[in-house]
């Protein structure tokens, strides 16, 4: 093997090796159903909200790649399967269909729906996982 081959094989194999964490914001979904996650968040310009991740049951999805922008991100999630959602008292704006939102007022009259996020302190970590459970946020689920 080549010297320049060994050196890409050893480059390869550190970069998939388990220290080599990436910055992203992840959220893992233990339930047994299947979920639809939407976040929110301040970044330079101010509030936005994402959405929707569908997440398979005991799956997990990388929502934001990179380093964390904000300390607080907010989650709203919806179990396609039982009914119900997970929500919180931060209300922003969604929609039932794909979407990136810039601003959480006035929602209705800019056409968009108000939903109830729950909020995740990331403790200004540079990548942070969010474990969804059947007892995640900050209201009872139906």
């Amino acid at each position: 093997m080549s010297r320049l081959s060994r050196s890409v094989l050893l480059g390869a194999l550190l970069a998939l090796a388990p220290g080599a964490a990436l910055a992203d914001l992840r959220m893992c979904n233990t339930t047994g159903s299947r979920v639809g996650v939407a976040i929110g968040y301040r970044d330079g310009q101010g509030w936005i909200t994402e959405g929707w991740w569908n997440l398979a049951p005991r799956a997990c999805e990388t929502l934001l790649r990179g380093t964390l922008a904000a300390r607080f991100y907010y989650v709203h999630a919806v179990d396609y399967d039982k009914g119900g959602e997970w929500t919180g008292k931060s209300v922003m704006c969604t929609r039932n269909k794909e979407f990136t939102i810039r601003g959480i007022e006035d929602c209705l009259a800019r056409g968009y729906e108000r939903a109830g996020f729950f909020e995740v302190d990331t403790g200004e970590q540079k990548s942070w996982t969010i474990q969804l459970t059947d007892n995640t946020g900050a209201a009872p689920r139906p």
